[in-house]
C-alpha cells in the first residue's frame, strides 16, 4: 500500500464535495501540492481556491495535471468522467476517499461516527468537545463546522474524529477504536437495495473495531443487539416522566432528562449508572440534537474530559452548517435551513422547529434528492412534510442519477393529504417568498431542506426576508 510520506503531489475529482475538501485541507496542511476538479463552483470551492489549492470547473484534459503521485475520487463520479478514465488508462495511482481515509487513520486512535442520520451533527459535536476542552484532535467532518468555518482541522494528538459514510459501503475500509452508530434506517436503496442489507452493513462496521474497542448506539435500534464489539453502550432520552422513550425501549446507559426550552436553547441533565452533569445548555435547535449531544458528551466522558469542561464546550457550540441553521430569527420571522433529505430527517426537522416555535405559520421548502430515494421513500416524504402548514416542493435534484419514469415531485405532493402543497421552480420560489416577507405583522416559520443545489436559495432569501 502507498505510504503517506511518498505522495508530494494530489489531485481530487470531485473535490467540491464535503468530505473530499477536507481530505484536500489535509494534504495540503501537509505540505502536498493539491489541486482538482468538481463540475459547479460553490462557496467551498471558493475557499479551497483562497487557501492556495487550484481548482477547475471543466471536464478538461488539458487542465488535468498529469504528474501526480495520487488520484483522488468519489464513488459519486461516473464511471465515464473524461479525467478518471484517463488516469485509469494510464496506470496513476487511484483511491477512494474512504481508502485515503483508511490510509491517513491506519495509525491513529479513532472515533468514527456512522449511521443514516445524525452522524455529521455528532461527529462535530465531538471534535469540537475535544477541541474546546484542551483535548485535542484531527477532524474529518462532513459539514462546516460554524465555530471553525472548517470541515477539517489537525492537532499534534494522534485522535482522529472521522465522519462515517455507509454509501457504497465505504465505511468498512476504517478501523475505529470507538464506533457510533446513530441510525441504521433504509438508504441508499440504489446500492444496498434492501433495508436487510443496509443494516448488515453496519452490523459489518462495528465489526470493524479494534480489538477492546467500543460500540456506542443509539436505544432502540432494530438489530442493535447484534453489534459487534467487546464493549457495547448505548444512549438516548428519557420522556417527560422520566421513562424510556418508545415501547420496548430499555433504558440507555447514556441518556438526557429533564429537558426544558429556555428562549430557543435547550437545558437538560446527562446521566449514566455512576455519572452525571447539571445544566447542559445546548444553543441548537430540535430535540434530536439533544440526543445527539448525549452521544457526543458520552464519548468525551469516555475520553476522561472533566464534566465542566464539557458544559462549558456544548455551551459554545454553534452548530453545523446547514444542521438546523438559524437563517433568519427575530419576534415574528424564523427561517432554518438544513440539509434534510430522508423521512426520517424531515421529520426530526419539522417537529423541532414546531416545538420551538408552536404559534408560527409553518412553511417548508424542500429538494428532493435522487429519483430513486423519491422513489423508495415517496410515502415517508408525503408524511413527514403534512407536518407542516405548507410545503413547495422544487424539481428533484438528480446529483448522480438518470430520471426515471414517472418520478417526480408529483409523486410526493400527490401523496400529501394535510399540508398545502405547490411544485415550483427556484424562480417561483422567490416570488412566493418576496410576497410572504410584505406580511410583516403574521409570524412565520420557513424552512428550506434538501441536500441538492437548494443551499444557491439561501442567501437571497435571506435577503428578502431582511430587507
Amino acid at each position: 500500500m502507498m505510504e503517506f510520506k511518498a505522495i508530494k503531489k494530489v489531485y481530487f475529482i470531485g473535490i467540491g464535495g464535503i468530505g473530499m475538501s477536507a481530505l484536500a485541507r489535509y494534504f495540503k496542511f501537509h505540505g502536498k501540492e493539491v489541486s482538482g476538479y468538481d463540475r459547479t463552483a460553490t462557496p467551498l470551492t471558493h475557499q479551497l481556491e483562497n487557501e492556495g489549492i487550484a481548482v477547475h470547473f471543466e471536464e478538461d484534459l488539458n487542465l488535468a495535471p498529469k504528474d501526480v503521485d495520487l488520484v483522488v475520487y468519489t464513488p459519486a463520479v461516473p464511471e465515464g468522467h473524461k479525467e478518471l478514465a484517463y488516469y485509469r488508462q494510464h496506470g496513476q495511482t487511484l483511491m477512494k476517499r474512504s481508502e485515503v481515509l483508511g490510509l491517513i487513520t491506519r495509525s491513529s486512535f479513532n472515533i468514527c461516527v456512522a449511521g443514516t442520520h445524525g452522524k455529521t451533527t455528532i461527529t462535530t459535536m465531538i471534535a469540537h468537545i475535544l477541541r474546546h476542552s484542551g483535548y485535542g484532535c484531527n477532524a474529518f467532518l462532513g459539514g462546516i463546522a460554524v465555530n471553525y468555518n472548517s470541515n477539517y482541522w489537525s492537532d499534534e494528538r494522534n485522535v482522529c474524529v472521522v465522519e462515517a459514510d455507509e454509501y457504497d459501503r465505504s465505511f468498512l475500509r476504517l478501523s475505529p477504536d470507538i464506533a457510533v452508530i446513530t441510525a441504521m434506517d433504509a438508504d441508499h436503496l440504489d446500492i444496498y437495495g434492501t433495508a436487510a442489507e443496509v443494516q448488515k452493513a453496519f452490523i459489518e462496521f462495528s465489526g470493524c473495531l479494534k480489538p477492546g474497542g467500543l460500540v456506542l448506539s443509539k436505544e432502540g435500534l432494530e438489530k442493535g443487539a447484534e453489534l459487534k464489539g467487546d464493549h457495547h453502550l448505548t444512549y438516548g432520552l428519557l420522556d417527560p416522566t422520566g421513562h424510556p422513550a418508545g415501547p420496548g425501549v430499555s433504558a440507555p446507559d447514556f441518556y438526557a432528562t429533564e429537558i426544558r426550552i429556555d428562549q430557543g436553547d435547550y437545558l437538560f441533565r446527562t446521566l449514566s449508572s455512576d455519572w452525571s452533569i447539571d445544566k447542559v445548555v445546548l444553543p441548537m435547535g430540535g430535540r434530536h440534537n439533544v440526543e445527539n449531544a448525549v452521544a457526543a458528551i458520552a464519548i468525551a466522558h469516555r475520553l476522561g474530559i472533566p464534566g465542566d469542561k464539557i458544559v462549558e464546550a456544548v455551551a459554545a457550540f454553534r452548530g453545523v452548517k446547514r444542521r438546523f441553521e438559524y437563517i433568519v430569527k427575530n419576534a415574528n420571522r424564523v427561517y432554518i435551513d438544513d440539509y434534510a433529505h430522508h423521512p426520517e430527517e424531515l421529520r426530526a426537522l419539522i417537529s423541532g422547529a414546531r416545538e420551538l416555535y408552536p404559534a408560527m405559520k409553518c412553511t417548508v421548502i424542500f429538494q428532493p434528492h435522487l429519483f430513486t430515494r423519491t422513489r423508495d421513500f415517496a410515502d415517508g416524504f408525503a408524511e413527514s412534510l403534512d407536518m407542516a402548514d405548507e410545503v413547495v416542493l422544487l424539481p428533484i435534484y438528480p446529483a448522480r442519477e438518470l430520471p426515471i419514469d414517472g418520478v417526480t415531485s408529483e409523486l410526493i405532493a400527490g401523496k400529501m393529504k394535510k399540508a398545502k402543497v405547490m411544485i415550483a421552480d427556484k424562480k417561483e420560489v422567490f416570488t412566493r417568498i418576496k410576497e410572504q416577507a410584505g406580511h410583516r405583522d403574521q409570524a412565520q416559520l420557513l424552512i428550506t431542506a434538501g441536500a441538492g443545489d437548494i443551499d444557491l436559495l439561501i442567501e437571497p432569501i435571506r435577503q428578502l426576508l431582511e430587507a
